[in-house]
């Protein structure tokens, strides 16, 4: 038998050690047939009716009404307190988050 390297399968190279003594056939395989049999599992069976169209979309639909929200308001209350702009109470927010500045 063979070495198997630390990467290698055990049970690969033992298959390849008894195909060549005679121990074991040859797998068969054909491609083209197993690739035409895996199609049936590229799509979930919900999905092939209307009840998987109808699930997505309460998946992924929003549960915030955006309308309600006003983008504008936002902006404003954000800056808000800082018209000013003065280095020191910046600095006084540095220190409430870092004492040692």
């Amino acid at each position: 038998m063979t070495q198997a390297g630390a990467n290698s399968n055990f049970d690969a190279e033992r298959m390849v050690e008894e195909i060549k003594t005679g121990d074991e056939k040859m797998p068969q395989v054909d491609v083209a047939s197993d690739y035409e049999l895996s199609k049936q599992f590229d799509v979930a069976a919900i999905d092939r009716t209307g009840e998987g169209e109808k699930a997505a979309e309460e998946a992924t639909s929003p549960n915030l009404d955006i309308s309600k929200i006003s983008i504008q308001s936002d902006a404003s209350q954000a800056t808000e307190g800082f018209s000013d702009a003065d280095p020191a109470a910046f600095l006084d927010m540095a220190k409430d988050v870092n004492p040692r500045l």
